[in-house]
Order: structure tokens, then C-alpha cells, then sequence
């Protein structure tokens, strides 16, 4: 492990076993400098490509990242060209080393409206990695969380219908059985960057017990000390789950 717990300032058993982030700010951190938000994009990527590296170091059992919207389609055609051409090229460049590290790559979302190439990666890098154990990387690709719940919705609707279970059998449980988090760890700590204080359509339902964390650097400024800022506010919360502190202790 190249990252020091100690001179970091963190405890292992105070670090959450799953962080969300919500990577924003790559187009703002580019106009800021006079530069095409492409660029921005793209230095993005490589934030996000030392903040994986970063939970990787710590431990971090899950990562899941915001990457592309279902509401993203209605900005500029180019910039959505990069962005598709992108996750592409990253995905194929980074797919084996991800897979070396014992990473195991998920992307949840919408594909039956993405291009052939895209969903030919997502499958390519799922497959590869798929018995991986040491780090679930999610990426959240053409999501909405409330299309997600429509999706579960009709799901248990359909199983309601075909009589495999009863209207009265539906918990919460079985709404978490057909959302695309399934059998992953609840979110400890959401993480938005560039000064946003909104959930804009993330993991609505993931969220509920969640610790918030905001802060104003865009997303490609985001590096290990912002992680590490981050997760030492996320262990000094108390987190009651609906309960006083008493009952916590």
C-alpha cells in the first residue's frame, strides 16, 4: 500500500466501504481558463484516474462515479461525440491494467440507445474484469436514478402479474433486488465537486442514508488530498440511521 493511513490523518475502520461521486465542473473548470470544454473533459478523465488509484490504495471496497447523465444528451453534440468517443478509448486503454489490480468494473445505466461501439466496450471490460475482488469500479453511464426506479417498478409489476409474487410480498428489499446496484455495499458518502449542492438524479434511493460532502473545486482539480479532506470530514460524522446517539454507542 503506497498511502500512509497515519500521515494521512484516517483510521481504516472510520473509512467508508462505499463512496459515490458526483464528478462535476470539468466544462466550468475550462471556460474558467479560456479553453474548449472538451479539454476540460479530458483532464477530468485523469483526475478521476488518480482517484480510483487513490481508493484503491485505501481500500475502498466500492467507487461509483457519475459520468454521464440521461439528461446529459441535451448539451452540445460535440461535446456529447467526445464524451462517447472517450469513454471508448479509455475503457480499452485502461481495461487490462484495471483488471491486473484485481478491479472489477460495473456500469449501470441505460446502453439499448447507445452506439454499437460503446456498448461493445462496456461489455469487453465487464467481462474481463468480472471475478475481480480487491475493488468494484461503478461507472453510472446513460443513468437516471429515476428511470432506474421506473425500471425496477415495472420489473416487480410484471412478477406481481405473472403471480410469482404477491402485491403485499414487495419491500424494500425486493426493490433493491431490481435496481442496478444489487449486491453492492449501501452508499456511505456522496461526493460532489464544483460547488453544487444538489443530487441531480444520483442514486435517489442508494442515497437515503448516505453522509453528503460538498465542496467548490471542480472536478479536474478534484486529487488525493481533496479524497483525504473528504473522508477525514466523513469520519468525524455521526451516523444515526433514524436513531439518537445513545442508541448508536
Amino acid at each position: 500500500m503506497s498511502l500512509d493511513l497515519k500521515k494521512a490523518g484516517l483510521e481504516q475502520a472510520k473509512l467508508p466501504k462505499h463512496i459515490a461521486i458526483i464528478m462535476d465542473g470539468n466544462g466550468r473548470w475550462a471556460q474558467k481558463r479560456g479553453l474548449p470544454r472538451y479539454l476540460g473533459h479530458q483532464q477530468g478523465m485523469r483526475a478521476l484516474g488518480k482517484v480510483v488509484e487513490t481508493a484503491f490504495d485505501l481500500q475502498i471496497p466500492c467507487l461509483t462515479v457519475f459520468a454521464f447523465s440521461t439528461e446529459n444528451w441535451n448539451r452540445p453534440q460535440d461535446e456529447i461525440d467526445y464524451i462517447m468517443t472517450q469513454i471508448v478509448k479509455q475503457f480499452d486503454r485502461y481495461a487490462k491494467e484495471l483488471s491486473k489490480k484485481n478491479i472489477r468494473v460495473k456500469v449501470i445505466g441505460e446502453q439499448a440507445h447507445l452506439s454499437a461501439d460503446v456498448k461493445n466496450v462496456i461489455e469487453k471490460v465487464q467481462e474481463l474484469t468480472k471475478n475481480n475482488t480487491q475493488m468494484t469500479l461503478v461507472v453510472a453511464f446513460n443513468y437516471g436514478s429515476k428511470l432506474e426506479l421506473t425500471n425496477a417498478c415495472q420489473k416487480i409489476a410484471s412478477l406481481v402479474q405473472a403471480k410469482k409474487i404477491k402485491i403485499e410480498d414487495i419491500t424494500p428489499e425486493v426493490i433493491e433486488e431490481n435496481l442496478y446496484t444489487f449486491a453492492l455495499p449501501p452508499v456511505d458518502l456522496l461526493i460532489r465537486t464544483s460547488g453544487e449542492m444538489r443530487i441531480s438524479n444520483f442514486l435517489l434511493w442508494q442515497l437515503a442514508y448516505s453522509e453528503l460532502y460538498f465542496t467548490d473545486t471542480y472536478w479536474p482539480d478534484f486529487n488525493q488530498n481533496s479524497l483525504i479532506e473528504a473522508l477525514k470530514v466523513y469520519s468525524l460524522r455521526k451516523r444515526r440511521f433514524g436513531k439518537i446517539g445513545e442508541q448508536n454507542e
